[in-house]
Formats: C-alpha cells, structure tokens, sequence
C-alpha cells in the first residue's frame, strides 16, 4: 500500500488552448495510506479518466503520479502494483469461484498454503464461501460481480484498488449489502480503495472522503458531512442531497439581504463577509428550510406551487417573489404539521446557522 499523490492535468487533444480541451483540469490531490475515497460526479465530468492515470492505464498530459516517494508516471499497472474493478464482471467461467480468486496470486507464485488461505478469508468476507467450488459460469450477474471485487482484493501487497462503477450491473436491493460488505473489508484490511461512482449514496455510504468533481475539475474533497453542511462550490449543494440545495439570488445591503424585492435580516456575526461580496447567492437545504410566522425577520413568503407526500415527510415546492425576480424553493416539512395546499402563501425561514453564502460559485467563509 502507498500514499497517491497527483499533480496534473490531461487532455486527450495534443495542443490544447482553452478550459473545454482538458478532460482533466490542473489538480493538485493526495490519497493517504489505507484511506477510503469515491470520486463522485455526474457522466463526463472526467472520474474514470483520473481514476485510469491512477491506475496506470492512461498517462496523463502533464504533470505526475506518485506512490509515496516514487514518481509511477510511466510505469505500468502491472509495475504500479494495482488492483482494478471493473463496471461489468470479469470473470473466467470454465474456473470455479475459488480458482477465480486464485488466479491473481497464483500468476504471482505466492505459496499454495498462503492462497487456500487468503481465498478462504476473501470468500467468507464477500460470503461466498459455500460457492467455491461452483464454476462462475452458472452464477448470477451479481455473484460474478463478487468474484470481481474479490479478485481486487485478495493480494496483500497491492499498492491500491480501484473500483469503476462495479456496482452497475447488481439488483437495486443487493447494492446496499455490497456497499457494506466493501466498508466491512476496508476495515479488515486496511488498504487504500478509490471508488468512481455517479451515485451520492455510495459515494457517501463508501467512502471517508469524496471527491466531488465536475467538468473536469474536483471542486470539493470531504466527509458526507462536509459535503452536506458546507458546500465550497454551488456544484456540491446541487449535487449533493435530494433535492439538492436551494440556491437564491440576493444582495446585501445597509445591513440587510435583499432578495427580490423582500428584506431579510442577518446574523451579525456574517455582517462583515456578506458587505465585502454585495452581489451573491443564498444557499439553503431543504431540510433546513422552517415554516415562520408571518413576518419574522429571517423568512421570506413563499407561494406553494407543488406538494408531494413522501410518506416520512412533504416535500412542498413554492415560489418566492414575482415576475423576472422569482425562484424556486423547495422545503422538506414533517408530516406532523397541517397539510400544504397548493395556491396557500406561508412563511420559510431561509437564514440560519446551516445557510451558506455564495460569490462566483464559491462559498464566502
């Protein structure tokens, strides 16, 4: 196992000039010894790109790739030392599941003893033990997946294993005990796991770090928590969450947010770094969206456009202002209280300890 650190950027063209030729833009990165990561974003955003200079199997354009203190820009997978899983299973079918899991160690000339072994560890982790005898080829399209991820994890010494979307192909209902059993095994063993996925909740379930990435570029790398309190970039409080944040266009002024044509108090203590940016955006969760009395200081009216019961909760969408100054605010509200009805103006309190502020897309501090 190594620590990856990565300065670079790629573009697949040969002389780029502008930000829309890169598929990577400059990035400047560290994964630590043993950490669990996911890069997560949507298609095209460049999370298979990165994880394959990881890999070994793309060099990137510029820059370099490091395991600890030596430079793998050039080397090989092979000569990186790497794992790799893959979105679709790759298995051998005439090979039963244990000589699957064997394959990797014996092409290595690890003793016979040390692979039954390490094969029983693998397969009881991944709860496959009572199939090991049975050949991949009559076995479903998740239980290849399994032999897969095993086959990423069985050797002791890889430097890391990568994972690009492996969870694709599984049934909706076996996707979350895999993402467990994946989180149960980085604790065993302890070795350095980098997932791709489009997906917040295995992103999030997965990893300790996210890697939230768009256009080429990783706007954000931290905990679920992180991600969901405090967005750095306008991206992740999109992204992240469902529905994602609400975003609303304000400015401040003698004290006060504007938005639209409403006045909103602040807290004191944002004062000073709202005055410095004047022109920016409101960024509020759902989940921190508050019905108010009429007229409360922090709450702007809103009329309700759309109610869904969810079941556990309304999620209830309205608009605050009117004309070309009007938005979108959605609110996830407890089932407990009167139920909303469409056409009804009420009041949301929209500035509180979870709001965050925005300029440029970037969050004032």
């Amino acid at each position: 196992m190594a620590r990856i650190d990565l300065d670079l950027a790629h573009s697949y063209k040969t002389d780029p000039q502008r930000d829309e030729d890169y598929a990577l833009l400059p990035l400047k990165m560290s994964f630590r010894d043993g950490g669990a990561y996911a890069l997560l974003g949507p298609s095209g955003c460049g999370k298979t790109t990165l994880l394959n200079i990881i890999s070994g199997l793309l060099q990137p354009s510029h820059g370099t790739v490091s395991f600890g203190d030596r430079d793998v820009t050039r080397l090989s997978p092979q000569q990186r030392n790497i794992a790799q899983v893959f979105q679709f299973p790759v298995v051998y079918d005439t090979m039963t599941v244990a000589q699957n899991l064997a394959f990797p160690l014996r092409n290595r000339g690890v003793a016979p003893e040390r692979i039954k072994q390490r094969v029983g560890q693998i397969a009881e982790m991944l709860e496959m033990s009572g199939q090991l005898d049975q050949r991949a080829a009559g076995l479903a399209a998740d239980a290849k997946q399994k032999i897969s991820l095993g086959r990423g994890l069985v050797r002791e010494d890889v430097s890391a294993v990568l994972f690009d979307e492996p969870l694709t192909v599984i049934d909706p209902h076996l996707k979350w005990q895999l993402r467990r059993k994946l989180k149960q095994i980085h604790h065993e063993l302890k070795l350095t796991l980098v997932y791709v996925t489009h997906d917040q909740v295995e992103a999030l379930t997965f990893a300790d770090e996210v890697v939230v990435m768009t256009r080429g570029k990783a706007v954000q790398v931290g905990s679920a928590d992180q991600l969901f309190e405090r967005p750095e970039h306008t991206f992740v409080g999109h992204f992240i969450g469902s529905p994602g944040m609400n975003f609303l266009p304000a400015r401040y002024t003698e004290g006060r947010l504007q938005i639209g044509a409403l006045s909103v108090a602040v807290p004191e203590n944002r004062a000073e770094a709202l005055q410095q940016a004047q022109e920016l955006t409101l960024g509020v969760r759902p989940e921190y969206v508050a019905p108010a009395a009429a007229g409360d200081a922090h709450a702007v009216p809103v009329q309700i456009t759309q109610a869904q019961d969810i079941g556990t909760h309304w999620l209830v969408t309205g608009r605050v202002g009117d004309g070309a100054q009007a938005a979108t605010i959605k609110a996830r509200l407890t089932p407990e209280r009167p139920a909303p009805r469409v056409g009804d103006t009420v009041w949301w309190s929209v500035v509180g300890a979870h709001t965050c502020f925005y300029k440029n897309d970037l969050r004032i501090a």
